[in-house]
């Protein structure tokens, strides 16, 4: 085994560069860091890749207790997510160890929040459904494709002014998708968490919109919105018992992560006509596909939902963000200075 580098010497070693642009990092004498790009890594080449790493560069990889290691890491110090969410990372096996573990937050707000309306609209509207009809050449053969873009029991799509929107996340994104709603005309509701940790919390204000309960947003919500990180509170949060309990008419949107909604339960409320319509930019496993989604399994194809393959986040405006706090994490860290985003 190699000596452990000094605390001047830093290998980075970035493993999905195809998606993550490594800068140039501007560091005092004598503090150096080598860098090693991978474009992508399978699990199988993970190990070997980062076994003489001192910093780790990832954006949705998973770092499991085995790699986090001293056997695996002996040198690791510190996890650089180029993203928001950090539930790839086994969190207590780096506080163990003493590694850091910093992320890019609010970086993709304007990104996700301005997708997820797209994604609203695209099922409200049944945009791919019409789509695919007038390219089948119906619009002419039916004369109308107006009945197509009607909801299960026969009602036109609402406007926005209509609309109900609930709010599940009050984060960055959630917070921005509610603040785009609100100039659209739909009417706000922000959702409580399902199983407040004070429940004395109940119902405090939210600026100007008092939060309310889980069950009342879900049960009121015509589109519901989530935007909430993974973790155990969250996996799963809506199952059977909310789609039965939501509005005939509701549309969700989910651009948190895959786990925080059951994928079987969605498929059965769609089928079974207990929402309108759903879409998603993220899944449980990913990539997704008919093999490893119900989202995607035979049958599903003429429900009103809309897919996108996890890519919410990516626009000129994220990249640049991504980059500058990056480069600015990781020179923090390297001189010893306190970083902004500290997980």
């Amino acid at each position: 085994m190699a000596p452990p580098p000094s605390p001047t010497e830093h290998h980075l070693v970035a493993l999905q560069g195809d998606f993550i642009n490594t800068p140039e990092f501007e560091l005092p004498p004598p503090h150096t860091c080598k860098r090693t790009i991978y474009g992508q890594t399978a699990l199988s080449d993970l190990h070997a890749r980062i076994h003489d790493a001192t910093i780790v560069v990832i954006g949705a990889l998973r770092l499991d207790a085995e790699t986090l290691s001293p056997e695996v890491t002996p040198y690791l110090r510190l996890i650089m997510v180029v993203a928001a969410g950090t539930d790839c990372i086994d969190l207590e096996a780096c506080r163990k160890r003493g590694i850091a573990v910093s992320n890019c937050p609010a970086v993709n707000t304007e990104a996700v929040s301005e997708h997820a309306l797209g994604l609203y609209f695209a099922a409200r509207r049944r945009v791919l459904r019409l789509h695919t009809l007038i390219r089948a050449g119906e619009w002419p053969r039916r004369r109308t494709l107006m009945f197509d873009c009607r909801a299960h029991d026969g009602t036109p799509p609402m406007t926005c002014q209509e609309e109900v929107a609930g709010i599940i996340g009050n984060g960055a994104v959630g917070k921005r998708i509610a603040s785009l709603a609100r100039g659209l005309g739909m009417k706000v509701i922000v959702a409580e968490r399902k199983q407040p940790e004070d429940p004395s919390a109940l119902g405090h204000p939210n600026g100007n919109q008092e939060r309310l309960p889980f069950e009342t947003v879900i049960k009121q919500s015509t589109v519901l919105f989530l935007a909430v990180p993974l973790a155990p509170t969250t996996r799963n949060l809506l199952s059977t018992a909310e789609f039965e309990a939501m509005s005939p008419h509701a549309v969700l949107v989910n651009v948190s992560r895959g786990g925080v909604v059951d994928e079987e339960a969605l498929v059965k409320a769609l089928q079974e006509n207990q929402i309108t319509g759903a879409a998603t930019d993220v899944f449980l496993k990913e990539p997704a596909g008919p093999e490893n989604s119900p989202l995607l399994a035979e049958g599903t194809e003429d429900l009103n939902l809309v897919l996108s393959p996890h890519l919410a986040w990516y626009t000129q405006r994220t990249l640049i963000n991504s980059e500058r706090m990056f480069k600015q994490t990781v020179e923090k860290w390297c001189v010893g200075e306190r970083m902004n985003a500290v997980v």
